[in-house]
């Protein structure tokens, strides 16, 4: 019996090591990212219309970064809330813990340098060198062209402070941990002209994040052999759950059917004044999907982006895209 003590003692010995030295991996890998750069960007008005343009209509900034009214279809922004964060993403959605989008007003990044803000969108880094829950697709806006990352930041210089004190984001165990491991250095690309059709194209789906969210996750990672194929789960208390449809060329499970057209005006039309979006109630179905973003892109991004996923190798995976609550 003392042997078998000894031995379960050395196993729990070894397995409290093992858990210490990961923790300890990881608070050194996240601690030895870049610091801030020291820059001030001077913003131009060209700059500051590629800002607002990314930041309300492709990267999704304004739309996180505010408070949603989801009693109508697709969450549309509480107008009096724009920039002021404060939305919470919880357990309830699938999620290891609570999140909240922080204020992106001066109110909040009145006392962060450029940089700082640079390293949060493009690395996944607070300003205190914590990281950040990619919910924020980070990783993705990582490879865009810094000088479209700047814009962005100089486009936020101008939203009019709002004060809202936003919760601290609470991670549950063991996110808390692996969250260390998520940022990392930036991948800059050049932002391609627009002649260069594929690469466009692709570039644009890149700053939308449409691979983040039509990649179907397995134990929390993307399962990269099915990008863009759909499928992943977006639970929505009280509405149901809905799974992101799949976006490759497939015929009759994808876009294989979609004229160029189709794809745009199906954005388009909540651009429409002549439209009104739904009243939606407890049960029925709800979407994620930030459409009224979108809706703002140009047709031309938005036909480059569908270029794009023409050239994308077709995937057969039908997708069930809501299911009610049980019950």
């Amino acid at each position: 019996m003392k042997t078998l003590l000894k031995v379960v003692g050395v196993l729990v010995a070894l397995v409290v090591l093992a858990v210490l030295g990961f923790i300890g991996f990881t608070e050194y890998r996240v601690s030895s990212l870049p610091d801030a750069e020291d820059i001030s960007i001077k913003a131009t008005p060209a700059q500051l219309e590629r800002g607002e343009y990314l930041a309300t209509s492709v990267m999704g900034c304004m739309d996180c970064h505010s408070q949603r009214d989801w009693s109508m279809y697709a969450g549309p922004v509480k107008p009096s809330t724009l920039g002021a964060g404060g939305e919470e993403f919880n357990e309830d959605m699938g999620l290891p813990g609570k999140f909240y989008s922080p204020n992106l007003t001066s109110a909040h990044l009145g006392d962060w340098t450029d940089g700082e803000i640079v390293r949060a969108i493009a690395m996944g880094l607070s300003k205190d060198g914590r990281p950040l829950f990619p919910l924020m697709p980070y990783h993705s806006f990582g490879k865009l062209d810094r000088a479209d990352i700047e814009a962005v930041v100089a486009y936020l210089r101008t939203l009019p402070a709002v004060e809202n004190d936003v919760p601290t984001s609470q991670p549950v165990f063991p996110m808390n941990i692996i969250m260390n491991l998520m940022p990392q250095e930036p991948q800059y690309s050049k932002r391609p002209a627009r002649s260069e059709a594929k690469a466009y194209g692709e570039y644009m789906a890149t700053a939308s994040g449409c691979a983040d969210c039509h990649t179907p996750f397995e134990s929390g990672q993307p399962v990269e052999e099915m990008r863009y194929a759909g499928g992943r789960e977006f639970p929505m208390p009280g509405f149901g759950v809905v799974r992101a449809p799949n976006l490759t060329p497939h015929q009759s499970n994808g876009l294989g059917g979609w004229t160029k057209e189709m794809f745009v005006r199906r954005f388009k039309i909540y651009a429409d004044s002549t439209y009104r979006l739904p009243a939606v109630k407890a049960g029925e179905k709800q979407t994620v999907m930030p459409w009224l973003v979108y809706a703002r892109m140009t047709e031309d991004d938005l036909g480059a982006i569908y270029d794009y996923l023409m050239t994308l190798e077709p995937v057969d995976h039908p997708i069930e895209v809501f299911t009610p609550p049980a019950g």
